[in-house]
């Protein structure tokens, strides 16, 4: 439990990052930046709580999962210029809350004993959706729909997940193979250009 504690609070700084970034990259003021970190960080496990039937939700039962999103949400606008001079910032801060909260809803979806197929879906719908809001409030087309190895790393972090689980590797050995393979997929998507193919 300790570890899963972690993993959420590392997700959640990382979304929150994401989010303030690409809000200060739209030119949004400070309470707009902090509505687009909120969003970020909590659409995910918000709508992952529900369906679960865990309520309230894990944000409303610990108040240090939003003294985490404010702390980072200051954070970010301290170092504002930092920030907006990294590049692939919001790559890389997005592709590890992506890993990050997939594989905690996955393994929330087990503690619920829900088969492994509802489990995978869990963890890509929870990965997907804080950054699905974030770009709907921002008029955006999200970029699950622009890039095609977004939610795909996600199905393919929980089937290695479930296939090392299988080969009786530890918990967390699992956690690491899954979250290392969506970290490589997107890597591959930005840098290599790795699609699925379209049809037309």
């Amino acid at each position: 439990m300790k570890i899963l504690v972690f993993v959420e609070l590392l997700g959640t700084i990382s979304f929150a990052f994401s989010g303030a970034v690409i809000a200060m990259r739209h030119r949004l003021d400070a309470f707009g930046i902090l509505i687009i970190t909120f969003i970020s960080s909590i659409g995910g496990g918000t709508l992952r709580d529900i369906l679960i039937g865990s309520t309230p939700v894990s944000w409303m039962l610990d108040i240090y999962l939003v003294y985490t999103i404010l702390a980072t949400y200051f954070a970010a606008i301290f170092f504002h210029n930092k920030l907006l001079k990294l590049k692939n910032i919001f790559f890389w801060m997005d592709t590890f809350g992506l890993s990050l909260v997939t594989i905690l809803a996955i393994n929330k979806g087990i503690a619920c004993n829900l088969h492994p197929l509802v489990c995978i879906a869990l963890g890509t719908i929870s990965g997907c959706f804080g950054g699905v809001l974030r770009d709907i409030v921002l008029n955006e087309i999200p970029v699950l729909f622009k890039e095609n190895l977004y939610a795909t790393a996600c199905i393919a972090g929980g089937i290695i997940y479930f296939f090392s689980v299988f080969f009786t590797a530890e918990t967390y050995v699992s956690s690491i193979l899954a979250c290392g393979t969506i970290i490589f997929m997107r890597f591959g998507a930005d840098h290599y250009k790795w699609n699925l193919p379209k049809f037309k």
